[in-house]
């Protein structure tokens, strides 16, 4: 037996949002107002990816990228046909969009048209976790989309983070998108170049820790071919962004050695839930957060600017590193502006 949810409408291609009943309803964990009510903060160290605990379970992991893959794929049929019905969930699952609990079912799955032709995923196989990044379809736009799940031993769905960059919503208009391939970020890493998931994390973490407070000082390692791409755009070496961001025309390392960002007060609530070792990325989720109290600041070549940012207001993110040979060498990241210290339902739940 099937019901409406109440106070919900017509969803994609006409079919009311679903829910079952109790004895078999698959739910995710909701956050309620005293979460909100938590204040952020940096945490004395970031915690590493998820990992086997031998206190609760010494078996070896039974994940393989093929079935993790697989899962990946039936998610992503379902989604691009609107019916959440369709994949295999666990018993209890959770589930957020653009950093907020929902009801799976709810959200995206009511108003997706479609899947774009972007694609790029990649698999933790000892942590059971798969992320994919693309673009999906709504009435009104094509958007930046992210997601990570987590997937148990038998293929079922426990959890699944999303984001979606709705331009229509953002402070940050970034035009001229491209959804394509980068190289880097496909190639695989030979086993005798590997660094270890701690490394690796570690390298990831410390690119935070430079845009903290961007002074200038580095605290993680660059690739002299290293880019970014944020949102569709890309803002390193990119003249034509440039006139949004000015040091967008400058390469990774020299924009941080430039102290540009310094108005990044707090690198909060770092998650590094998904390493994939063969690939040597490393996805990271956190938030930014502006006070917008600096008015303006000194570069480090002695030139004073004007922070762009005056309002309290934080960004969150997904954001993907491809590390090679411990200097990163691509980055991917999609981000959204939400309240001021925003909370994540993924503190509470780790």
């Amino acid at each position: 037996m099937i019901t409406k949810l109440a106070g919900f409408g017509s969803t994609h291609r006409g079919k009311a949002i679903i829910q079952r009943k109790r004895s078999t309803r698959v739910t995710s964990a909701l956050v309620g107002a005293s979460i909100m009510a938590l204040g952020g903060g940096i945490a004395g160290a970031p915690a590493l990816a998820a990992a086997p605990d031998p206190m609760v379970n010494a078996a070896p992991s039974k994940h393989t990228r093929k079935q993790l893959y697989k899962a990946l794929d039936k998610y992503l049929e379902a989604l691009n046909e609107g019916d959440y019905e369709r994949v295999k969930w666990a018993d209890r699952v959770r589930n957020t969009e653009n950093n907020v609990a929902l009801e799976v079912g709810d959200g995206l799955w009511g108003t997706v048209n479609g899947l774009g032709d972007y694609r790029l995923q990649f698999a933790d196989e000892r942590t059971g976790q798969v992320g994919f990044f693309g673009t999906v379809k709504e009435a009104l736009e094509e958007s930046a989309f992210a997601l990570r799940l987590k997937v148990e031993p038998n293929g079922a769905v426990s959890e699944v983070e999303t984001i979606v960059v709705r331009q229509i919503d953002s402070g940050i208009k970034f035009v001229n998108q491209k959804f394509e391939d980068k190289p880097p970020l496909l190639e695989q890493v030979a086993p005798e170049s590997r660094s270890p998931r701690e490394r690796l994390i570690s390298i990831a973490d410390g690119y935070f820790d430079t845009l903290q407070l961007n002074d200038g000082a580095l605290f993680t390692k660059f690739h002299p071919d290293c880019a970014r791409v944020e949102n569709g755009v890309q803002t390193t070496n990119n003249e034509e962004f440039s006139n949004i961001v000015p040091v967008a025309a400058m390469g990774c390392e020299d924009q941080m050695k430039m102290g540009n960002y310094r108005y990044d007060d707090r690198l909060r609530a770092r998650r590094f839930p998904l390493v994939d070792e063969e690939r040597g990325l490393v996805l990271a989720m956190a938030f930014i957060d502006h006070s917008g109290q600096l008015e303006e600041y000194e570069l480090t070549n002695g030139e004073t600017v004007m922070s762009p940012l005056r309002r309290p207001h934080s960004f969150y993110l997904f954001e993907l590193f491809k590390i090679e040979e411990g200097m990163i060498r691509q980055i991917e990241a999609n981000f959204i502006t939400v309240p001021y210290n925003m909370p994540s339902p993924w503190d509470k739940w780790d």
